[in-house]
């Protein structure tokens, strides 16, 4: 059997004021062209299907849309809620959904949803388990839970897990393994002191472990416990990652193959270098496709007017712009006492002050603009 393994939607996100939207269609329509393709026993999404927990129209509908052409080809879906949904709002309409082959967990309420699926090797047992809290176990039970690591240790210990048979468990948790730190990116969210850390080993009973929460597709201890990622690059230390959604194949017991589905952006997340000159130009720019989403760092030690229109000329979605010189690395380094102040030749004083701010000091003609403007003030004094 083969199980489709993706996470991280996160419809409706917007990134530095652009909206996902149009790229999260694409990139959703390339799912179920895979789906299509591939033709898996069931769809499993691990989380954060909206980036907000009140999402708006457009991301609801967007979303329906997705499950609709998912049902139209009588795959099973199996979703959860992750940390930026809201549990009462994926479960709303939940028991209808089922009708048509779309099950979902929102909200945990004391138990884990389990629905099994067949083929010639008998069951495969799908459980699903939604973002969690330790205070979201303790409501159901009387030993209280401190930690993120005990909460989901005890909810799975509970779970009528048949080592004779295939497991498959959903879940969205930041899952470590051996106190290892797995590769994160800026657009998750983070807790202080690793407080919601759990461990791998909290998972050796499920033949495999679809995790979504971190955005760069990774494994975690063994190959059978993975982060599909995010489909698309919501920041730029994501920027080096090859976006994909993981096809997992279950044979008999024990016989797990995995294979990740490289994904193709309407638009790459990028970051660039140079002068603005340099970068504008028809030589670097149809180096890439100019659409794509750009953080550009310019190195012009002059002051340059406008850069982000100059920019955006060329490459419309410029995201974010940052200048690297000597001026922006000796920033804020001059200073000198009152006294030192008064006693010292205007002249010298402001190129010493200039040479400070900017690292450099300055040109003939820059000295010859300053002297005129001093000695035109020396006049007007007079």
């Amino acid at each position: 059997m083969k199980l489709l393994h993706c996470s991280d939607l996160h419809i409706g996100k917007r990134v530095n004021g652009f909206s996902m939207l149009p790229d999260q269609q694409k990139i959703l329509g390339q799912i179920v062209r895979i789906t299509q393709d591939e033709k898996p026993g069931a769809v499993l999404i691990a989380g954060d299907v909206y980036d907000k927990t009140i999402p708006s129209a457009e991301a609801v509908e967007l979303f329906d849309w997705f499950l609709t052409r998912l049902a139209e080809q009588s795959v099973p879906v199996f979703f959860i809620s992750g940390n930026h949904d809201s549990p009462e709002r994926l479960d709303y309409a939940g028991r209808i959904l089922q009708k048509q082959g779309v099950y979902v967990s929102g909200c945990y309420q004391g138990k884990v949803d389990c629905y099994s699926l067949c083929d010639e090797y008998g069951p495969v047992h799908i459980y699903l388990l939604p973002f969690i809290k330790p205070a979201m176990v303790n409501a159901y039970r009387e030993q209280r839970s401190d930690s993120y690591h005990q909460a989901v240790k005890e909810v799975l210990a509970g779970l009528p897990v048949s080592p004779g048979e295939r497991n498959v468990l959903i879940a969205h948790q930041f899952v470590v393994a051996g106190g290892a730190e797995p590769e994160r990116s800026d657009s998750e969210t983070l807790s202080l002191g690793g407080i919601d850390q759990v461990d791998a080993s909290v998972f050796d009973g499920f033949d495999y472990v679809a995790l979504g929460h971190l955005h760069g597709p990774q494994r975690i201890g063994r190959d059978t416990i993975r982060y599909s990622g995010s489909p698309l690059k919501y920041s730029f230390s994501e920027c080096r990652q090859h976006k994909s959604i993981c096809m997992v194949e279950l044979g008999e017991k024990g016989t797990v193959k995995t294979k990740l589905i490289e994904l193709t952006p309407a638009r790459d997340m990028r970051k660039i270098k140079g002068k603005l000159r340099t970068l504008i130009s028809p030589e670097v720019a149809g180096l890439a496709d100019p659409e794509d989403y750009l953080h550009v760092t310019l190195t012009d030690e002059e002051t340059v007017i406008d850069a982000i229109g100059k920019l955006r000329h060329v490459y419309p979605n410029v995201m974010q712009i940052e200048f690297e010189n000597r001026r922006q690395q000796a920033q804020g380094a001059f200073s000198l006492s009152s006294e030192a102040a008064r006693e010292a030749d205007p002249f010298e004083l402001f190129q010493d002050f200039y040479e400070a701010q900017n690292n450099q000091p300055m040109s003939e003609s820059q000295q010859e603009l300053v002297r005129r403007a001093l000695a035109g003030n020396r006049e007007e004094a007079r």
